[in-house]
């Protein structure tokens, strides 16, 4: 009886202990990653524009609109910085992104747009949807999404990266 007594205690113990250490680890990482999430991004016209011309299309498709969140917007306009200072056009680093954004936001899923040198959203949008790939972004199973806009002070080229995510 001591013997069976002994090892419920032992194994309850052991139990406890993994559980509190485990609970732990994760709250401490959820608190971390959401420190690092930027919450301010100041939206140009031309992003909400184009934003909106994304959302009216999946609402005639019936889709739903996507959200915006400003961490996703801050993480395309450092894509598009980067595309100026190397003058490229890329989605080089792309899983960086996309692991920062599930990360810090929790998203289950992500996906990415960019375009180069399109004088309006409008032209952007249209080369999007003509581009079997990018339209499966527009029209993902999305639930949150981010865009920057960027020009290149040199050329006068506008760089747009747009990231979906479904959180």
């Amino acid at each position: 009886m001591k013997k069976f007594l002994l090892r419920a205690v032992l194994l309850l113990a052991i139990i406890f202990t993994m559980n509190s250490c485990s609970s732990d680890a994760s709250e401490a990482s959820v608190v971390e990653a959401k420190s690092q999430e930027v919450l301010n991004y100041t939206y140009r016209v031309d992003e909400l524009e184009t934003m909106k011309l994304i959302n009216d299309y999946r609402v005639s498709v019936g889709l739903n609109t996507l959200q915006k969140i400003n961490h996703i917007s801050y993480k395309s306009e450092q894509h598009d910085q980067y595309m100026i200072a190397n003058n490229v056009v890329n989605h080089n680093d792309f899983v960086a992104r996309s692991e920062n954004i599930i990360n810090v936001l929790g998203a289950k899923k992500v996906g990415e747009n960019i375009a180069y040198n399109y004088s309006s959203p409008q032209a952007a949008f249209n080369a999007w949807l003509n581009s079997p790939g990018h339209k499966e972004n527009i029209e993902g199973n999305f639930t949150h999404f981010g865009i920057a806009i960027r020009e290149n002070t040199t050329t006068g080229k506008k760089y747009y990266t747009n990231i979906f995510a479904k959180i």
